[in-house]
């Protein structure tokens, strides 16, 4: 079949490309149709499998077709409905210095949680952030686990006594830091219990009772528990829904607090606006640490998440070991490989040696069955299949989502789709409230995570965390329709004025 003369000096695959690209726009292939294959596209067209395949690969990265794990490529839903694209917030300085908005986080999301507690199970959660069960290889994982329990049957019933951390495990995680670019020395990892106990004890290691936290604004809410039970000062910083936090607010309050003692960020797919922050900025936020004598604690939970055609870096990649070691790199395990193990890992840099005294006078020895179930894991090619599988299937659960709050929310709605991850972050209308949306919810049957959650400062009233982290079932779209039907409720008992103002 001839191209079309406008692509006539392009690559052939692409030339091939264009005319399926118009096809779906036409109609002519709808959405959820699958396309030829690559052996069909061979034979219809008299092109090798290389080219074929380029085809579809262009198609994909175009966003019109998607691939499905051994069932060939289909026809995608068409793009984002019109959503405008989350705001800017204003960043020329920190969000709180009022101590009153140092407190409270813990009796404001203990309030939330009894709520739902008092709801009873429900058959419908959006407040999470977690993969639904049927996005891990349970079966590949009992797999490990028989294999490891058969080498060492005694494995559950006696473990040593040192060190805290398996070698094995140091070994393993030491090797995966390479693939994105960081070289630890193995004597310097070690297991935690999840990323929450990495995280808490950077910040015990690092900071004392009235000591200030920069964190980012809006964060995730056990960041600020941990900061406020400590009896440390969380100062909120803002944070871009697209680059992540403020380098020049973050610098404004360096200069101007001097219990300033650590930084908490999440670089990649921030918690809960989805951010990835550039390369130039984690540089730079190392640099600025390293200057004003600030622990950077990296929580990079996420990275493996993000959908990027190159690896990423975490900041740790710009930390000089031997004459700063400003970074404590925190991860973990549990959302990608098994929740259920609560397997995270750290390295401290400068602070190590206390890290280590601290974690030995509270846990004293880690569990040997899940540090190696981890490394066995980690070191298999099988772990890059598992995220390929587990990104693709989440990046379709997001579309689907973001489609339904274009379908079903109020107009005004805001949000910018982030390139990976387990959920939304949504700014709603002015005058929706999202702690009316929350208890609203619950009597429906349904549980988010309104704004208030994520921050001290008041500012996030009117935006809503949504999880996408379970398949998108009839259900599932029931709910957000729900949502929606309550979210205009609350804007038709506005006056009219204020509706038209906002």
């Amino acid at each position: 079949m001839p191209p079309s003369t406008d692509s006539r000096d392009a690559p052939l695959y692409r030339q091939l490309a264009a005319l399926y690209e118009q096809a779906i726009a036409a109609g002519s292939l709808t959405p959820g149709m699958r396309m030829p294959s690559v052996r069909e596209l061979c034979q219809r067209h008299q092109v090798s499998l290389t080219t074929a395949l380029q085809v579809l690969r262009h198609l994909e990265s175009l966003g019109c077709v998607e691939a499905r794990e051994r069932v060939g490529y289909f026809v995608r839903e068409p793009g984002d409905l019109a959503l405008p694209r989350a705001r800017e917030p204003e960043l020329h300085e920190p969000l709180a210095h009022d101590p009153r908005v140092f407190a409270g986080i813990n009796e404001r999301i203990s309030g939330f949680l009894e709520k739902a507690r008092r709801a009873g199970p429900l058959p419908l959660d959006l407040g999470s952030a977690m993969p639904a069960p049927s996005l891990f290889d349970s079966a590949a994982l009992n797999r490990l686990a028989h294999g490891l329990l058969r080498e060492q049957p005694d494995i559950l019933v006696y473990g040593p006594s040192a060190p805290t951390t398996h070698p094995d495990f140091q070994q393993a995680m030491a090797r995966h830091a390479l693939t994105f670019g960081v070289c630890i020395a193995p004597g310097d990892i070690g297991a935690t219990l999840g990323n929450s106990e990495a995280v808490n004890l950077a910040l015990d290691a690092v900071a004392e009772p009235g000591d200030v936290i920069a964190v980012e604004s809006p964060t995730f809410f056990g960041i600020l528990q941990a900061i406020e039970v400590r009896g440390l000062r969380a100062l909120e910083i803002p944070c871009s829904p697209h680059t992540g936090m403020s380098l020049e607010a973050l610098e404004l309050a360096a200069r101007n607090e001097p219990r300033l003692k650590g930084v908490v960020v999440v670089p990649h797919l921030q918690m809960p606006q989805g951010s990835v922050m550039p390369d130039a900025h984690k540089e730079r936020l190392v640099a600025l640490c390293v200057e004003y004598g600030m622990a950077l604690i990296e929580d990079d939970i996420y990275r493996e998440f993000v959908e990027s055609p190159h690896v990423l870096r975490p900041a740790k990649a710009w930390d000089r070991q031997g004459d700063a070691g400003q970074v404590i790199y925190c991860a973990s395990l549990s959302k990608s490989f098994a929740p259920g193990l609560r397997q995270g890992w750290m390295s401290a840099g400068r602070w190590q040696a206390r890290v280590q005294m601290i974690k030995f006078a509270r846990t004293r020895n880690m569990q040997t069955w899940s540090q190696l179930l981890a490394a066995r894991s980690v070191d298999s090619p099988a772990y890059e299949r598992h995220m390929r599988r587990m990104r693709a299937q989440l990046r379709i659960q997001r579309e689907q989502a973001a489609r339904a709050v274009a379908r079903y929310f109020p107009a005004g709605t805001r949000l910018s789709l982030p390139p990976g991850g387990l959920s939304l972050w949504l700014e709603l209308p002015q005058g929706i409230s999202s702690t009316r949306l929350y208890d609203d919810a619950l009597h429906n049957g349904i549980r988010v995570a309104p704004g208030p959650m994520f921050s001290n400062t008041g500012r996030y009233e009117h935006f809503l965390r949504l999880s996408c982290g379970m398949p998108f079932t009839a259900q599932v779209e029931a709910g957000y329709r729900t949502l929606g039907a309550l979210m205009a409720a609350q804007l038709a008992e506005q006056p009219a004025a204020v509706r038209r103002a906002a």
